[in-house]
């Protein structure tokens, strides 16, 4: 019998990895209260940039005594921010298990030209924590968005440490817990777990990351979108919405929006709840089926936003080109888009499982994989 395409549909097939799919029922008249033309510094531009602020603060559970500011240059411009701010003054320590990570790596060994001790686990799985010396300074990505892997808890990190730990925690934010206390620099976008507009990062620091910017200055210049100390002391504007560059305003809206929805769903434990579940249904699947699996090497570390699969099929010829021609097809069939696996990342597809996922389109996506499957080992034959 020939390879029949599947009757039912997602209803959204974006299941891009960044930017990634909008809230349910989006639509662009949700941001008519967008202050357009008016000046970020105005009164309203102060107080929506403020709100942005506190309903982040509200959702995730960041302690009172942690600052939260919105920058430039999305997450990037966020941790970047804060290697150059905030590294050299002691040993460090980076951590890598995916594209993202090795980058950080690649500025701080490169560019900022630091000694620093490099850990490094291939796609699928994560450095083993507990071979990290937490006095150090260590940077690590909470969830690898190109390998599908992530940080289980925060356990192995102890309260004590002399070091800062400083967390790209992009594709986490809104969609897993984040141990706050485990964390000093947190940094993430808007335009992954919520689905916001690119182009705006958020930088979360706690009292000990504050206390290090006041007492130490680097021996490197910075530029003036990386500087948030004047005179020794914070510049306390930039965590009450006084932005370093104009932000979109446009964009500030849009992430309010994904806010109230997100408390319409149950707040954070509702999002988690809604990765987890999306997650599952693809885990399940690949658990039925011998062709596919998980890059995720344990099921512990699997993530539940990026959710990267390999074709494990022997008759598979050629691993990168067969991945390409399934991600080309679902994509021509308008079931799922940009899908394909990161570009440096081992050859594969990578859905996106993130909290503004409905669960139904991702069950709806599973007989469209395998449809897609078949029909591409029947061409290579």
């Amino acid at each position: 019998m020939a390879n029949q395409a599947p009757a039912a549909r997602p209803a959204n097939p974006r299941f891009s990895s960044g930017p990634c799919s909008k809230i349910p029922g989006f639509s662009l008249d949700m941001l008519a209260d967008a202050p357009l033309g008016r000046s970020h510094r105005a009164a309203v531009g102060k107080a929506k940039l403020k709100e942005a602020i506190d309903l982040t603060r509200e959702i995730l559970g960041v302690p009172a005594d942690y600052r939260i500011g919105i920058v430039p240059a999305s997450d990037t411009g966020a941790v970047e921010m804060a290697l150059w701010s905030l590294l050299g003054a002691r040993p460090v320590t980076m951590c890598a298990w995916e594209s993202f990570g090795s980058g950080w790596v690649t500025d701080v060994v490169k560019q900022l030209k630091l000694d620093a001790t490099v850990k490094e686990a291939g796609y699928g799985d994560i450095v083993d924590f507990a071979t990290v010396d937490f006095n150090t300074d260590v940077v690590f990505t909470w969830n690898g968005t190109t390998s599908g892997v992530r940080v289980a808890n925060g356990d192995a990190i102890p309260a004590d440490r002399e070091g800062l730990t400083i967390c790209d925690a992009t594709s986490a934010a809104f969609a897993m817990e984040l141990p706050w206390d485990k964390l000093d620099v947190t940094t993430f976008s808007w335009q992954k777990v919520l689905g916001g507009e690119g182009g705006h990062g958020v930088l979360i620091l706690s009292p000990r990351a504050v206390e290090r910017l006041e007492s130490y200055k680097p021996a490197w210049p910075l530029p003036k979108i990386f500087r948030m100390t004047k005179a020794g002391k914070l510049i306390e504007g930039i965590f009450v919405g006084e932005t370093i560059n104009t932000p979109s305003m446009l964009c500030v809206e849009d992430y309010l929006v994904a806010m109230k929805w997100a408390q319409t769903v149950g707040g954070l434990k509702g999002l988690v709840a809604r990765a987890e579940a999306n997650a599952k249904v693809v885990w399940d699947f690949c658990a039925a089926r011998p062709w596919i699996a998980n890059l995720a090497n344990d099921p512990a570390t699997a993530s539940t936003t990026s959710v990267c699969l390999k074709f494990t099929d022997e008759r598979i010829k050629d691993g990168a080109a067969f991945a390409k021609a399934v991600a080309k097809r679902l994509e021509k069939e308008d079931v799922a888009l940009d899908i394909g696996a990161y570009r440096d990342a081992p050859a594969g597809l990578r859905i996106w499982c993130g909290s503004t996922i409905e669960a139904a389109d991702v069950a709806a996506l599973m007989p469209w994989l395998e449809y897609a499957f078949e029909a591409e080992i029947a061409a290579q034959a």
